[in-house]
């Protein structure tokens, strides 16, 4: 027996240390793990390709997108958006015709029920010198007539082992699709019209852009020149795309709601915080937990 508790193996209660360390091997169970600093985006990283934006441009709930990555997706999802469109007018236009064809059947059905009760509306004249004998015959005949029934309606049952028996899956039904187009991140409806054009500040501007990607430190506040990173809570001014840091918004802009860079009026909707990646820490304000579900392991 080994010193630890935990390592000890000759003991006959299957511990949850056992438990655990055994499910991790084994692949099965729910996984979760923290994430650290590598696996978040950096604040200026676009969200779809998660690489350092060359023509950022940011929505109105501020999240950052690459111009060209954010417009593929956007024609990318009108084009499905049509797509599904164009099936469930199809499908319309089917369900259309076959309740055409039923409405036409039931009628059909109406006058054949209709024929059936006027003929048996004649008086057939009844046989005086018929016996009891004809009559046990047509109950025979009635009951071999139901057996008969009942082989074919049992014969009609599904199976799965007959091809001609096997029962079909319903084709289900679309559902008609909505024409809006959703943000990736926040689900809400986007457009082009709404994308700001987002104008960083760089920390050195004689750098070209893979110096300046190279840098840890690349931006810097437009009013404060604050180094800005995943830390630093920023925000983008709508009316010149300027990011300013949120300490610099509070402080000064909100005194006159005036845009520094370019002198235009701003509102509350004009100032748009920038959603940032976090810092590794649990106190950043991001969900820092992976979860992954995985087929949970039979006893």
């Amino acid at each position: 027996m080994t010193r630890h508790g935990k390592n000890c193996t000759a003991g006959a209660v299957y511990t949850y240390h056992e438990k655990k360390k055994d499910t991790a091997a084994s692949g099965y169970g729910t996984q979760s793990i923290r994430l650290g600093k590598d696996a978040i985006k950096d604040f200026d990283c676009c969200c779809l390709s998660l690489q350092p934006c060359q023509d950022p441009v940011i929505t109105p709930e501020g999240y950052l997108y690459e111009r060209q990555a954010i417009l593929e997706y956007i024609l990318h999802q009108k084009k499905e958006i049509a797509r599904k469109m164009k099936a469930f007018e199809k499908q319309k236009q089917v369900q259309k015709s076959n309740n055409q064809l039923e409405s036409k059947s039931e009628e059909r059905q109406k006058v054949e029920r209709f024929k059936t009760r006027e003929n048996s509306i004649v008086s057939k004249p009844i046989n005086p010198f018929s016996s009891g004998q004809d009559k046990g015959s047509g109950m025979g005949s009635s009951a071999e007539s139901s057996t008969g029934s009942a082989a074919t309606s049992s014969q009609s049952l599904p199976s799965f082992w007959i091809p001609c028996l096997t029962p079909e899956a319903k084709p289900t039904l679309l559902k008609k699709p909505s024409k809006a187009v959703l943000c990736p991140m926040s689900g809400k409806p986007i457009k082009m019209n709404d994308l700001i054009t987002v104008r960083f500040t760089p920390l050195d501007s004689s750098l070209d852009r893979v110096a300046l990607l190279n840098r840890q430190d690349r931006y810097v506040c437009a009013v404060t020149r604050d180094v800005l990173g995943n830390s630093v809570p920023c925000a983008v001014l709508r009316t010149s795309g300027t990011v300013v840091t949120q300490e610099c918004v509070e402080k000064l802009i909100k005194k006159d709601m005036t845009d520094p860079v370019t002198g235009d009026k701003l509102s509350k909707k004009d100032i748009i915080p920038l959603q940032r990646g976090g810092t590794g820490f649990a106190g950043s304000g991001v969900e820092l937990h992976a979860n992954e579900a995985r087929p949970v392991m039979q006893v």
